[in-house]
């Protein structure tokens, strides 16, 4: 019994010598313990909450895996323990173990800030499944509420790492509320509009954006408190106030590049003197397009059954209906688009006519390309027309043009040869 009195006394002696390397020991302690707590939570508790969150139709949700609230505020366990911790060690000093607990304090408001922020998207996304949610969307009601909560964090952030009230703070940024909104006020709307663009995901670096108003149109190359730095095609370098594409119109071109297809639509501009009802020989001739003769053979069949209910007034061709040259090419287009390899057949496609005009007959032609790069999508679009103008002969058919200087010349020597000619007066 005398031994371990002995023992102890040489123990509380050693400490009160060494006591800042004693002191250093429980601090490496409590940053282990807080490390393995850490280490326990995340990987074993949020596996057994995952692992029942998975017996839920939400177990695998991808919206929900992306935003992982619980593994946010599971970073609140290893905070709370230095909290605790933290006073257990003896003789540590005052000012420290102030810094520590208020930092710690801190550092578990953002946490839990960053938290609900997450799960505010994450139950925007839930709603927006509804088949009600884009008539009653609730994503700008979110967002409030996320600023609100990044404004209500911030305070108690500030008043937990300085050890103040936050109605100190409150008071006193009331006083100052309208001094700093008239020297700052550029900054703060461009503050305002950063976080709706950030948190809308309006713009991103790398974004072909077009903004006529401002002569902007290129791709995004900086996103700034408040400016946007946009590269235009011809390598200028357009700066817009970053408040601007908030409180005006543009165009975002993201869309476009993520579904994979440019669109093409482009109008051929038919003669319209060259429209006229298809002859047996013209048939005959089309019937070699592999393309048009399922077509030229469905029309017959379904033209040869609507003729027949006429009755005696089908030997009439004025009462009857006819395959048109201008109708068989629109079918003959679609079914060229149809089979072109680098035009997407599963988004929308069409051929059709616009109103006529003094151009002409507009046939426009309506479809995507399986590639959004500009070079290419070009080189597409330009050799589908080339194929259209010079197949336009094969169905009888010509494209409209103004008169040119040329045309107008022949016009002229075809008068002066008429003058020419001697009447039989003459």
């Amino acid at each position: 019994m005398e031994h371990i009195t002995t023992s102890i006394d040489q123990l509380i002696q050693l400490y009160r010598e060494n006591h800042y390397v004693a002191n250093f020991a429980a601090l490496v302690f409590l940053t282990v313990l807080a490390t393995f707590a850490n280490f326990v939570v995340k990987r074993l508790l949020l596996r057994v909450i995952f692992k029942i969150l998975s017996l839920t139709k939400y177990g695998h949700d991808r919206d929900i895996m992306e935003h992982n609230v619980i593994a946010r505020l599971a970073n609140v366990v290893p905070a709370l323990i230095v909290i605790m911790g933290i006073s257990l060690i003896p003789d540590i000093p005052d000012q420290l173990n102030i810094i520590v607990r208020n930092v710690a304090s801190a550092f578990i408001i953002l946490t839990i800030a960053l938290a609900l922020g997450e799960a505010l998207v994450v139950a925007n996304a839930l709603y927006q499944r509804r088949p009600d949610a884009a008539n009653k969307p609730i994503k700008g009601y979110l967002q409030v509420i996320k600023i609100a909560i990044y404004v209500i964090a911030a305070i108690l952030i500030v008043a937990a790492l300085i050890d103040k009230s936050p109605l100190i703070l409150l008071s006193g940024l009331g006083a100052m509320a309208a001094v700093l909104m008239l020297v700052f006020q550029d900054t703060l709307l461009s503050l305002v509009a950063s976080v709706q663009i950030s948190s809308s995901d309006m713009v991103r670096v790398g974004d072909w954006i077009e903004m006529p108003e401002l002569r902007a149109d290129g791709n995004v190359i900086d996103v700034a408190l408040h400016t946007v730095k946009v590269q235009n095609w011809d390598k200028t370098i357009t700066t817009l106030p970053t408040r601007r594409l908030v409180s005006e119109p543009f165009k975002n071109w993201r869309g476009m590049q993520e579904s994979g297809g440019r669109r093409i639509k482009r109008a051929l501009y038919l003669d319209q003197n060259s429209i006229h009802f298809l002859k047996e020989d013209e048939k005959d001739h089309l019937r070699k397009f592999t393309l048009l003769s399922e077509y030229l053979d469905n029309k017959d069949k379904e033209l040869t059954q609507w003729n027949a209910k006429l009755g005696e007034n089908n030997h009439d061709p004025v009462n009857t209906r006819r395959l048109t040259n201008v109708g068989t090419f629109r079918a003959y287009v679609l079914r060229y688009l149809e089979s072109h390899d680098k035009i997407r057949n599963d988004m929308t496609m069409l051929v059709r006519q616009l109103a006529p005009g003094s151009d002409g007959l507009p046939l426009e032609i309506y479809c995507f390309t399986n590639t959004t790069a500009w070079a290419s999508y070009e080189d597409i679009q330009s050799d589908i027309f080339d194929h259209l103008y010079a197949v336009l002969p094969e169905f009888g058919l010509q494209a409209y043009q103004q008169p040119s200087g040329r045309d107008l010349q022949k016009i002229g020597f075809g008068i002066k040869a008429l003058e020419n000619i001697p009447t039989r007066a003459e």
